[in-house]
Formats: C-alpha cells, structure tokens, sequence
C-alpha cells in the first residue's frame, strides 16, 4: 500500500518525470545546501526549546542572521502557546491511501489546536490548498479525533508574519476529494512525463535530457 508525503504530491504535480526519478528509481542528485541550513537550525532549536532543553550554548553559535529569525520565533504567539509536541511523525488513511508527514510543532490553548509551521523562506503560494497543509490537518484531526478548535498556521519568519488556515468540516471534505484524485493519479500513471515548463530549474534536468 502507498503511503505519500507532501513532498511526494507536489513533485508529481510539478512534474511526473522528476516524481520518477525521485520516487520510482529512488535518483538523488547533490544540491547546494546553503539556503537551507539556517532552516534546519531554526527547527532543531525550536524542537529543543519546546523540548524544556538548555539551548544557551546552541544560541551563542548561530549566525546573527539566525539569531534573528529565532528571536522572532521565540516571541511567536503562536509558538508560545501550551506545547503537546513537535518533529512529530504523523500520517492517515485516505481511501485506500496512506498520507503523512513530520510536524514542526503542534500547540493548543483553552480553545484550539495549533498544527506549527515554521518557514525561514517563503510560505506556499496558496497555503490553505498546499498539500502540506491538507495533509496535516487531516492526520492530526483524525490524530485527536476531533472536526473543529483545529488550524494550521505558517509562520514566516522572513516577513514575521502568521498565515492561519482553520478546520472545518467543508475544507476536509475537499482536501479529501483532492488527495484522493492526486494519489489515484500517481497509482495509475505509467509514462511519468515531464512537464516542460519546469525543467529549466530542475535538478534532473540533464539526465532528462539524457533519457529521451
């Protein structure tokens, strides 16, 4: 039985060829890794300060340039709320097909659950219908059991800005409708071909090339 990310859903709908070569032949392909470290330190702080651990000797070591995306983490009202867990590995079942990912942090106060989102980069395009989101939300309501007091929120740390998308019984009905198309479709397809409008960037580009 498939069982699929965020990740994987968005690389097929960006383009099949490169969900086959990443997916399917399992290809990775070296990447500078620059733009992404300072997002791997703001997480592995944050997980260890939601933890209870002393990160007085981590903080002294980061750039100012993290220091400051972590200062306005820190003061997040968001991420100040009561913890209940983070890194967390979470997933659920679709139809006939396993969804899920791994949560930054999931928060609550009096009223509501707070799945957390942390992004140093850019929040997607069109968060409320990210896949990222649909999935979260749909494994942690199942997760609690529960229809409503649920939302998501993306913080972006590079505008310091909060970006809320709350539960409700007819956004899961679309997310449900949605990833049930797209996993369908990944199940089916057989030729993976590439979307031309996106190979200029892609790390596969040549071996695309290569292949035909």
């Amino acid at each position: 039985m498939n069982n699929f990310s965020p990740n994987m859903l968005k690389t097929f709908k960006e383009c099949p060829k490169k969900y086959f070569y990443r997916y399917v032949q399992k290809i990775s392909v070296p990447q500078k890794s620059t733009p992404f470290e300072k997002g791997k330190k703001i997480h592995a702080l944050a997980n260890y300060y939601l933890r209870g651990d002393d990160i007085s000797k981590f903080e002294k070591m980061i750039s100012e340039e993290e220091l400051s995306a972590w200062d306005k983490l820190k003061n997040n009202e968001f991420f100040n709320k009561t913890y209940v867990n983070s890194e967390y590995n979470l997933s659920c079942k679709i139809e006939n097909f396993w969804v899920g990912g791994r949560l930054d942090a999931l928060v609550k106060d009096a009223e509501n659950y707070y799945i957390l989102d942390y992004k140093t980069g850019s929040i997607p395009q069109n968060p409320k219908m990210d896949y990222q989101t649909m999935v979260y939300l749909l494994a942690v309501a199942k997760f609690l059991n529960i229809e409503e007091n649920l939302a998501f929120v993306y913080i972006d740390l590079k505008n310091n800005t909060n970006y809320k998308i709350e539960y409700n019984n007819e956004l899961e009905n679309i997310y449900i409708k949605e990833l049930t198309r797209i996993c369908q479709e990944i199940q089916k397809e057989k030729n993976f071909k590439e979307n031309s409008l996106n190979c200029k960037f892609c790390e596969y580009n040549k071996l695309c090339h290569i292949t035909h």
